[in-house]
């Protein structure tokens, strides 16, 4: 799941309560990386960027062992 939040604690929980209909079926979620940005307008512009494969199959790739 990639996605962007201005509280990660409180969205995070959102998902493993099973609020978020979307990933209420893959629960439980584990948090593996996050990345702060000063401004809404950069981390959608990020969160845009790693949603194309290109960018999610260089993370996966970065963060190896941490997804399994």
């Amino acid at each position: 799941y990639i996605g962007y939040s201005d509280d990660v604690k409180k969205r995070f929980m959102a998902h493993n309560d099973g609020k978020v209909k979307s990933t209420k079926g893959y629960r439980p979620w584990k948090l593996v990386y996050c990345e702060a940005y000063y401004g809404k307008k950069d981390a959608t512009k990020r969160e845009y960027q790693l949603k194309k494969h290109y960018y999610k199959e260089e993370l996966i790739k970065r963060l190896g062992e941490s997804l399994k």
